[in-house]
């Protein structure tokens, strides 16, 4: 385990490998644990580096913003302390719209771009998480914060069951979602997702210029698969690999074929 000072907070990350840096972006209520296979099969030959936002894993609420826009600060941050110059970003579900977001900001930093089930436009995520991104839960978790213990208890009995319908190997992911929950509290939980339900990455798409590669489960219950034609359509100059057999986390549902998929994109051209 690492851990890095930034202006705003302890970043926690985890570190493996030689070669060129990548780096790994966990998605909404997930951690750096969701890239552990990626990060052994990527570090045969790159430097991978898998993060936890602020607020998740084990960089914990250290009483600051939660905002996807304060993830990108973070990223550029991380880049800067360990002197990484420029890499390439590879993304889950929220962590890919960051990833984008900091392509879009910090240009000369960002290499390549791999999103993988990510939204361009908040409004395509699931109901349950845009009952989840209702602003009025902020400050009712904040005034009562005993609330949001006895929900989070509730969450995570029924994410224990649910991730039978979000991956192949539920048992795996269920394990992973209930130890990354233990560590959530009301504040990381309810900002993040608020602030990713109103981004809208369309507008800036087009001055995106580095190669991007949109990774989409055909399957995909958590953010709609037809975020994919909407990277297509905003960034002509994007791939896409469709995963027919992959929901969410096709790196839990076709972990060989994700695999060499990213390693592939990243050694090309």
């Amino acid at each position: 385990m690492a851990t890095l000072v930034t202006e705003q907070g302890i970043v926690h990350y985890e570190a493996h490998g030689r070669g060129r840096p990548v780096l790994l972006l966990h998605g909404w209520l997930g951690s750096w644990a969701l890239w552990h296979t990626t990060i052994l099969e990527l570090g045969k030959e790159f430097r991978t580096y898998a993060l936890d936002f602020w607020g998740f894993g084990e960089s914990g609420d250290q009483g600051m913003d939660f905002s996807v826009d304060n993830f990108v600060t973070l990223v550029n941050q991380f880049m800067d302390r360990l002197g990484i110059p420029k890499a390439p970003l590879v993304g889950h579900s929220m962590g890919g719209t960051v990833s984008l977001g900091t392509a879009i900001r910090e240009p000369e930093k960002v290499v390549k771009v791999i999103v993988v089930g990510s939204p361009i436009q908040g409004t395509s995520l699931s109901l349950l998480l845009k009952t989840a991104s209702f602003e009025g839960w902020i400050g009712l978790s904040q005034k009562l914060p005993f609330l949001f213990t006895v929900f989070l208890r509730g969450l995570r009995v029924f994410m224990s069951g649910y991730s039978y319908l979000l991956a192949r190997d539920g048992r795996k992911l269920s394990k992973m979602m209930d130890a990354d929950l233990a560590n959530l509290t009301g504040s990381a939980f309810f900002e993040s997702i608020a602030t990713l339900r109103k981004t809208d990455l369309r507008p800036r798409m087009g001055e995106l210029k580095m190669p991007i590669l949109g990774v989409y489960g055909a399957r995909d219950l958590i953010v709609h698969p037809n975020q994919s034609k909407l990277l297509k359509s905003t960034a002509p100059h994007s791939q896409i690999a469709w995963f027919e057999h992959s929901g969410h986390f096709p790196m839990i549902d076709e972990p060989e074929r994700f695999h060499n998929t990213v390693r592939n994109f990243l050694n090309s051209g």
